[in-house]
């Protein structure tokens, strides 16, 4: 038996040894508890600071890798950033250079235009002067042909009574004698250059009297005549009309290629129609006139004048029509230069518009290497997230021999 005193009461109470044992056992088991305590609770200790120092480190580590990310995608970003300014400094200089190109090209089709402008306003004024002196000059030489008409009108009321007229040498010889005669009269001097011989070709069935031409200097055609001359002498004992004989005139006309038909004519000589000087029977045959003897050379003057004066008229049409052919030319050298400027412009534009591409490309590819940046840091991210969460129980777990150090502990 042993003795045992509380230290509370100091009263001594015995206790055998199995009691004692139990009581010491106690005592020891709370030591140890004790203890235990302590040691977990230095373990602990020692195992937070661990854990923040490896937090630290893993911080310090993972912020020094995102600090050199951040360099190297601001060194990225400074050297994209500084193409990306290149390129637009380029676009921009591209963009500056079209439109003082753009702007040239204008001011120099402008200034051809203005040009071609007063080159053409120039043109239709000297047309308008040639039209109007050529309106001024025919007025002239109608109002001339108006006071001839009108002469021979009046000379006609003087000769109604046409066999009192006609000279007794005339009445005696045929009429185509006399017309042949009339004009070799004024051959040398009026009609130098003219031809006035019969018609012998007879090969078509038919022949005229008389053949006139007359050609220029150059050998162009002047004027060709048909003549036919009838007298009362050239008739049967019926009397014939003067329309009698218009169709075979035309048709030797045109089988002869003569531009006029002219009928020197005796036939109805009580007709006032014919006896009024020079008739134009046009309406019924092209180009064919009937007239008194006394009218043989005038005929042929009027129409000759008439002719040169239209040759002139010609002339003078043609070197209008050229004129307009030259302001045509201009207006198809500017149509074709307006052509071609639109071609190349075009084209500046399609070359444009790849580089515009180009460029939209190229920033396509610097916007998928930030967001590859971006996701690059989120992974960091992630990282940083998962070390944070880091504990010694998920250490150990799945790991025995950790697991019975730290329960060592």
């Amino acid at each position: 038996m042993n003795e045992i005193i509380c230290p509370n009461c100091k009263t001594a109470f015995k206790i055998d040894e199995a009691g004692f044992a139990d009581i010491a056992k106690q005592v020891r088991d709370q030591q140890f508890q004790e203890e235990l305590q302590n040691r977990l609770q230095l373990a602990e200790n020692e195992k937070q600071s661990a854990v923040k120092l490896a937090e630290a480190n893993l911080r310090n580590q993972l912020q020094g890798d995102l600090t050199q990310k951040d360099i190297e995608l601001s060194n990225i970003k400074a050297t994209k950033e500084a193409e990306i300014a290149q390129i637009k400094a380029k676009l921009d200089n591209a963009e500056l250079q079209k439109q003082l190109s753009v702007t040239e090209a204008v001011q120099n089709i402008e200034r051809e235009r203005d040009a071609l402008v007063n080159n053409l306003k120039s043109k239709e004024t000297e047309a308008q002067l040639l039209e109007k002196s050529l309106n001024e000059k025919f007025a002239a030489e109608l109002k001339t042909k108006d006071e001839i008409i009108k002469m021979k009108d009046e000379e006609i009321d003087l000769r109604k009574d046409m066999k009192l007229k006609l000279s007794t040498k005339m009445i005696g010889e045929t009429l185509e004698q006399h017309c042949e005669t009339e004009f070799n009269k004024l051959r040398a001097t009026a009609f130098q250059n003219a031809y006035f011989e019969k018609d012998n070709n007879s090969s078509s069935g038919s022949k005229g009297d008389f053949i006139y031409k007359e050609n220029d200097i150059h050998g162009n055609e002047i004027i060709s005549i048909m003549f036919e001359m009838k007298n009362e002498s050239d008739t049967t004992a019926t009397k014939k009309r003067n329309e009698d004989f218009f169709k075979e005139l035309d048709k030797d006309r045109a089988e002869k290629k003569c531009e006029y038909a002219v009928l020197v004519t005796l036939l109805e000589a009580e007709s006032d129609y014919y006896n009024t000087g020079i008739v134009d029977v046009s309406h019924r045959f092209p180009k064919m006139y009937v007239v008194r003897p006394q009218f043989f050379i005038p005929i042929i003057t009027l129409l000759r004048n008439a002719s040169m004066n239209s040759m002139q008229y010609k002339a003078e049409l043609s070197l209008i029509k050229n004129q307009n052919i030259d302001i045509t030319n201009f207006e198809d050298n500017i149509t074709k230069f307006k052509e071609g400027f639109a071609k190349n412009y075009d084209l500046a534009s399609r070359q444009f518009k790849t580089a515009i591409d180009e460029i939209d490309k190229t920033m396509d590819h610097l916007q998928k290497t930030k967001d590859a940046l971006l996701a690059s840091v989120n992974n960091l991210r992630l990282a940083n997230n998962k070390a944070e969460d880091l504990t010694i129980k998920k250490l150990t777990n799945g790991n025995p021999t950790m697991k019975a150090k730290f329960d060592e502990l």
